[in-house]
């Protein structure tokens, strides 16, 4: 890995998380910084990943004043990136459901491609211990989407993925107008407007075991009609 490469971790209480992921992270890859977003936690994670930044420099903090979002948290972590010269910047959940080997894989296919997304769907259903419920919803969400949007993405609602610095440089991100999980369909999308190459890779996505799920009905909501402004957006010509 000799580019410089960013992984952005956004938290929201997620203490027991960083304390094994952070140190995981570090231990794998020489050449890879990692940025925590906090949402000024209340268990105190920003706090402890200050005291880590203090004595190793590859650990990076943003602490914001209150509980804003997955998509702000993203968008302040890409602006971070390209102020610091990263090349190759990577989203990543705190919780291991997302699993860090993986990283070699994706920085082995951005050699090839702008965007690369790590896809629970590419080659089955690679999901281990959702509920049943929470499967459907997600399967289907990425059929809704590859309909109504016409983005031949398997897994488009993701949050595991590699950017090529030039990618984020051509996004507005004053025009993304998402924040939950929609956030992770608007950025795709719009890169492929843009005219990227994006490219999938297959992982496994466990879920979490420490800590609570963000997902809720606003967040599924904003994403159900999200998916169609983007496509009468397109239609009209616009972005």
């Amino acid at each position: 890995m000799n580019k410089k490469s960013l992984v952005i971790i956004p938290t929201y209480n997620e203490l027991e998380n960083v304390k094994l992921i952070i140190p995981d992270l570090l231990g794998r890859y020489n050449n890879l910084d990692i940025l925590v977003v906090d949402d000024n936690s209340p268990d105190g994670t920003g706090g402890f990943i200050r005291e880590l930044a203090e004595s190793n420099d590859r650990i990076k903090l943003i602490v914001r004043e209150k509980k804003m979002g997955l998509g702000t948290a993203y968008i302040d972590g890409f602006k971070y990136a390209l102020k610091n010269d990263y090349e190759y910047i990577f989203e990543m959940d705190a919780d291991y459901s997302h699993d860090p080997k993986e990283i070699t894989n994706f920085l082995k296919a951005i050699k090839e491609y702008d965007l690369v997304l790590g896809s629970r769907y590419i080659n089955g259903v690679n999901v281990v211990n959702w509920p049943m419920r929470r499967l459907l919803l997600s399967y289907f969400a990425n059929i809704y989407t590859r309909l109504v949007t016409g983005m031949p993405i398997m897994d488009a609602t993701g949050g595991y993925k590699c950017f090529r610095r030039k990618v984020l440089e051509a996004i507005d991100f004053s025009d993304v107008k998402s924040n939950g999980y929609a956030f992770q369909i608007e950025i795709t999308y719009k890169v492929r407007r843009k005219g990227f190459k994006i490219g999938e890779i297959p992982i496994v996505f466990v879920d979490r075991i420490m800590g609570q799920s963000k997902m809720s009905k606003k967040i599924v909501h904003e994403a159900v009609f999200m998916v169609w402004k983007l496509r009468i957006k397109s239609i009209l010509g616009n972005s």
